[in-house]
Order: C-alpha cells, then structure tokens, then sequence
C-alpha cells in the first residue's frame, strides 16, 4: 500500500514538474515570438524615456519596424518608390532647352539686383532652375506613385502599432476610401512650398536692391543674399516638415488640406527641433546620393559606359531606400508628437503604449 502511494506521489511530481517545464518553455517560445513585436516599443517604456524620445530614437524605432516588416517595405519600395526614383535622378523628363532659359533669366534677375556672376551664382541659378523643372515635370509622378507609397508606408506603421499584418486588399480598399484627403493635403503643401520660394526670392531681390541702391559694392552684396538664404533655409525646413506630417495625418485622421496643415502646425510644437533632425538627415542622404548619381553616372564612365549599367540601378535603389526611411521616420515621429500631445492635455492618465496601440486610423483601417 505503501508502495502504491509513493508511486502514485511520484507520478504526480514528475508529471506537475513535466508541467511546469512545458509552462516554462511554452512561456519562452511566446517571448521569443513577441520580441520582435514587443522590440518596436521597447524605447517607449516610460513616460521619461518617451518624452526624451529624439531623432536618433525615432530611427532606431524605423529600423525596428523595418525589420518586422521588411517584406512589406521593400514592396512598397520597389514597386512604388524605385519608379519615381529613377525619373528623378535620370531628369529623364525636364527639357534642357527650358532649364537654359530659366537659369539664364535667374542670371539676369541676379544681374539686376546687383549681384557678382561669379560661379557660385551662376551654379545656384542652375540648381534652383533644375529644381524648379524637375518637380514640374515630375509632379504626375509624385501625386500618384510617390503620395501612394507614403500613404502605403504609413498604413503600415500603423498596422506595426495596432499589432496587425499588412493585407494588400484591406489597403486598397482603405486607401480607395480616403484618397481624396491624401491628394488634397500634397496640394495644399505644394502651394505652401511654391509660396515660400516665391516669398525667398522677392525678398532675396528687394534685399539685394535695397543695398545696392544705398551704394554699397556688388562684391559684397553676397554676404546679406547668404545671410537671408541662412533664415530662409530654416523656415523652409520648418514648412517641408509641417507639409510632410500634414500628410501622415490626412491618412490617419479625418482632415485634409489646410486643416491637416493647421493641424500639423499644432501638434509639432515642442518636437521641432526633432523634426529639423529628421529632415537634415534625409536631405543630406538624398543629397549624396544625387550628388554620385550626377558624378558616377552622367559624368563618368569606363570605355563603352559598361558602368553604367549597374551603377545606375544601384544608386536608384539607395535613393529609394532613403525615401523609404524618410517616410517612416515622418510616420513614426507623427505617433510621437501625437502621444506628447495627448499626455500634455491630459496628463498621466494614458500610458504611451496605450495611447501608440490605439491610433486615430485604426478604426478606419479595420
């Protein structure tokens, strides 16, 4: 009898104990499954270390969401993006007989304002014109394929935060449903961006006048032209990021146009300076890649241009992929202005990750 009961005992221990381990391991395979999910908050563990949360968090949080999505991304990069792209940098599309009457017609403004010819104006001329035309030309290609992937790529960084996959068909139709706001919205900040040039180079020539007709040298006209383009390069960054979180919140929220506009003008104070960080970064990726696309491929090449054939390609994907990090640096920093916002109105009640894993777009998105 005794024997029986230790036997029944031991079987009981081994099997509780054979519990136990199956518990434990089961609880470690769902920690290993939700890691990556869980990883994409782990900056977002505390009120302190959210509202710290700068632009080198917000690109550790992109590469988080990057990674656990990375099929989707590179989708949207590949399909949407890299056509864009390769217009862009090709200037396939821009008349060169256009671009060399408007840069000589901003030659003879600059002439008339007082300005020196000196290489330096007259290569200013020349970038702002090719600017100018190449966004023209390209606006067909922007308002379509690129507003699409932007809305694409916020889509997903909200499904990231809503914990839910990426479905091509519930996209479609989502974006079927509130298209118009997106389209709006890339309009108004269109205006807003042609307005602000338009406003730089008035003042640039009134400026440059005014000092001229008071008698001082052309020589040194140059120093106010660069001090009115320093102050003038600070607020067009200031309009550019307004324009782009402007159109994060005309797909997630019920605005579009100028109140999506006013909108983003309100919820990014305070995060301003992590918004200039964003934009900066970019530029510049964009910048160096433009600046090799212009170098390694236009200007030089190896015998026949055989290196043309896979540098091209190359650079059009690496400039793709920025525009990619861009717009989910812009998503991500939408949910972070968004989260200081709510927690500034109404204090400690919400935690960041309930305010993150309930967005505005969620229940427009299901």
């Amino acid at each position: 009898m005794k024997m029986e009961v230790s036997c029944e005992h031991s079987c009981k221990i081994d099997s509780e104990l054979l519990n136990d381990g199956s518990s434990e391991v089961s609880h470690l395979q769902s920690i290993e499954l939700e890691s990556t999910d869980t990883g994409i908050r782990r900056s977002l563990g505390s009120d302190q270390q959210f509202h710290s949360m700068g632009a080198l968090e917000i690109l550790r949080e992109t590469v988080r969401i990057l990674r656990y999505n990375s099929p989707g991304f590179m989708m949207i990069a590949a399909v949407l993006i890299c056509p864009v792209s390769a217009v862009v940098l090709s200037n396939v599309l821009v008349d060169h007989s256009i671009l060399k009457r408007l840069s000589t017609r901003l030659l003879l403004v600059a002439k008339s304002s007082g300005l020196p010819l000196d290489p330096s104006i007259k290569q200013s001329c020349q970038r702002l014109s090719n600017m100018a035309l190449s966004a023209a030309f390209c606006f067909p290609f922007y308002i379509t394929l690129l507003l699409l992937s932007k809305s694409a790529i916020v889509y997903s960084v909200d499904c990231t935060y809503s914990r839910k996959k990426f479905n091509i068909s519930k996209f479609f139709a989502f974006i079927v449903k509130i298209w118009k706001r997106p389209v709006s919205t890339y309009v108004w900040a269109c205006m807003v961006i042609v307005g602000c040039l338009a406003l730089f180079l008035l003042l640039m020539v009134a400026i440059c006048n005014m000092f001229f007709m008071a008698g001082f040298p052309s020589t040194l006209l140059i120093y106010p032209a660069i001090m009115v383009g320093l102050v003038f390069s600070i607020l067009f960054a200031n309009a550019i990021i307004i324009c782009n979180l402007a159109i994060v919140i005309s797909v997630l929220e019920d605005v579009s146009g100028p109140q999506a506009l006013l909108r983003s003008s309100v919820l990014i104070q305070g995060q301003t300076q992590v918004g200039l960080m964003i934009f900066l970064g970019s530029t510049m990726g964009m910048a160096f890649v433009e600046g090799l696309y212009e170098h390694r491929v236009k200007t030089l090449s190896y015998g026949d241009g055989s290196s043309r054939i896979w540098e091209g390609p190359l650079l059009v994907i690496m400039y793709s992929f920025v525009v990619l990090m861009d717009s989910m640096m812009n998503a991500v920093f939408y949910f972070t202005c968004r989260s200081s916002s709510i927690e500034a109105l109404e204090g400690e009640h919400h935690t960041p990750l309930e305010v993150m894993d309930v967005p505005s777009g969620s229940a427009d998105i299901q």
